[in-house]
């Protein structure tokens, strides 16, 4: 039998943090199966899926906790074995223009309203090249559910580009 587990973690970044953190799975027979991690201001932030044994698993999950003591901050969610598909089509959606609060409030408050999952949303803040105003740059892949007409939605963005003063495209992935 297999355990499957996401974990988030976050610590203060330095070399050393991938290593420390692999090989406490490593050491439990875990298996690294997906993540996603990267440095935002200063802090290391991931998360990751794993598989282990159930033999393992709470040996694992004491060892995780143990990693604390040197900055690392690991919770752990304990999930099915295999993934739940979602049925739908994939779309990128990028979006581009002056930072200010609220953007990403707006546009998964639109994406909700047509029950459209996020599965994968990346955010930078940039100077512009020519003016130097604050940028704000979106990049995400949603899923859109057999009912969500396109043309609707095309125009729920743009009258929300409008309204932020942001680019917005939609294509097929």
């Amino acid at each position: 039998m297999v355990d499957e587990m996401v974990l988030t973690v976050i610590a203060r970044d330095r070399p050393g943090l991938i290593k420390a953190l692999s090989e406490t799975i490593a050491r439990h027979s875990g298996n690294w199966i997906d993540s996603s991690m990267a440095r935002l201001g200063g802090e290391f932030a991931g998360i990751l899926r794993v598989r282990v044994p159930t033999t393992e698993s709470s040996a694992l999950e004491a060892a995780l906790g143990r990693l604390g003591d040197a900055g690392i901050a690991v919770a752990i969610r304990k999930g099915e074995t295999s993934p739940l598909s979602r049925e739908g089509r994939s779309v990128r959606l990028e979006l581009t223009g002056v930072d200010h609060p609220g953007i990403v409030h707006r546009v998964s408050t639109a994406l909700s309203a047509f029950n459209i999952s996020i599965d994968e949303l990346e955010t930078r803040v940039f100077s512009g090249s020519m003016s130097g105003e604050q940028m704000f740059e979106a990049k995400a892949k949603i899923v859109l559910p057999a009912t969500v007409e396109e043309t609707k939605l095309r125009a729920t963005l743009e009258g929300l580009a409008k309204d932020l003063m942001v680019d917005v495209e939609l294509a097929a992935v």
